[in-house]
């Protein structure tokens, strides 16, 4: 409850709030994109654990321009390359078509820090309540700065929402998709909806029906492996979850289920406020189809771990434990974890680490892998010494299952336990 009283997502006197959501689209093409107007129009791909001209590394965000190749979230760079040659390759060969190539750009996180800075600057200035999900997506409670009165056929919430894209888009020189919603999960799955530079406004006592005809992996928290559960009860879209009945819910997936069925229906109580420090990191890559291509897996978890390694240096987080995840199939959650003897920021420990934990899974199909840090420390300390410390030996590793719902043929940046 709110200190008025009232529930989160209604202000004291009874009317609904307005929350918008806001996600910069494909925000590491759009920053390079910003560095080089050229880029505009064209396929690109950014990619973690990649050297420019190199053919190692692993898919971090593909334009949609080089979507339409088949390129996509966590594919190794080798297997993009397959499908979307260097624009400098086909240039020089013959055989090759430069209307089906690509650029492709090494990620530079210290520069994407600085433009999603502006971004949030911009987003402070536009709401009353922020809340930063991640460098490129946040949520504003805006309740006070609009209203959903219709004027000329249209809320004003709408006109205060296209606004904010355009400042974004005028000050920064990126695009961004807006939902707007009376909560934070339908403004979440609004801003999903029209992709990209897209702009969904859903109305006070529309949102179920806004929902109804979607997939339920729409809903937000629903992730493949819900949402095949779902599936085998006969719950295929959003509107058959909010028509189940919510005791058969709550009996096969406990509290969660019931927190989705409620999404579903349109109700979602959670408040828009600032996140606290977080207790691990993580980034996660699914696969269109399980492999036990070594080669691509090792190719991919060493991107995820530069990833993670580069996010925890540019939150000054120092960490103690070093983790991947595994989905095997049908939908297995593996992990494994790794202590250290206290804590470090050291980039190559982790992707050599990470490396290690994942010869466990040698010759087994893998549908998607993950690397995380963990026991974060972000008080200024020295580091521990690791020398004479033998990293096969003296390590405690940890087996346990972790929660499988990330949607499919992305990377996630949140962690592998993720309660929103």
């Amino acid at each position: 409850m709110s200190d008025g009283g009232t529930l989160p997502s209604v202000t004291d006197d009874g009317e609904p709030r307005i929350v918008c959501h806001v996600d910069i689209d494909c925000f590491y093409a759009s920053c390079e994109r910003l560095r080089d107007p050229a880029l505009r129009g064209e396929p690109v791909v950014v990619g973690m654990g990649y050297e420019s001209g190199e053919p190692h590394g692993a898919v971090a965000t593909a334009s949609y321009e080089a979507r339409e190749f088949g390129v996509e979230s966590a594919q190794p760079i080798s297997q993009a390359l397959e499908r979307l040659p260097r624009m400098a390759t086909a240039r020089d060969d013959p055989d090759l078509d430069t209307a089906a190539a690509g650029y492709y750009r090494p990620v530079d996180l210290e520069y994407y820090r600085e433009v999603a800075a502006e971004i949030k600057g911009i987003l402070r200035e536009c709401a009353d309540r922020l809340r930063e999900v991640s460098v490129d997506e946040a949520y504003l409670d805006v309740t006070e700065r609009t209203a959903w009165t219709v004027v000329n056929g249209r809320p004003l919430a709408e006109g205060y929402a296209r606004h904010v894209k355009e400042r974004i888009a005028r000050e920064v020189g990126v695009p961004a998709s807006v939902g707007v919603a009376p909560n934070m999960s339908a403004a979440k799955v609004a801003s999903d909806h029209d992709k990209p530079d897209g702009l969904v406004v859903v109305e006070p006592g529309e949102v179920r029906d806004f929902f109804a005809p979607l997939p339920v992996s729409a809903v937000h928290g629903v992730g493949p492996v819900t949402a095949r559960e779902l599936g085998e009860m006969g719950v295929e879209t959003a509107g058959d979850l909010a028509a189940a009945d919510p005791t058969t819910i709550e009996e096969r997936f406990g509290e969660r289920g019931v927190t989705l069925h409620e999404r579903a229906r349109g109700h979602d109580d959670r408040e828009v406020t600032p996140k606290g420090r977080p207790k691990s990191l993580s980034r996660e890559s699914a696969f269109t189809e399980a492999t036990d291509d070594a080669d691509r897996q090792r190719e991919t978890v060493a991107g995820l771990a530069a990833d993670v390694a580069d996010r925890a240096e540019g939150k000054g987080a120092l960490y103690r434990t070093i983790g991947i995840k595994a989905v095997t199939p049908p939908y297995d959650v593996n992990t494994r974890e790794r202590s250290l003897p206290g804590p470090v920021a050291d980039p190559d420990l982790v992707r050599e680490v990470a490396l290690d934990l994942l010869a466990e899974f040698a010759g087994e199909p893998v549908r998607k892998l993950g690397v995380r840090v963990s026991n974060l420390q972000f008080a200024a300390a020295e580091q521990a010494s690791l020398d004479g410390w033998n990293r096969g030996e003296g390590a405690e590793t940890a087996d346990r299952e972790d929660a499988d719902d990330a949607s499919p043929g992305q990377s996630s940046l949140g962690d592998f336990d993720r309660g929103e």
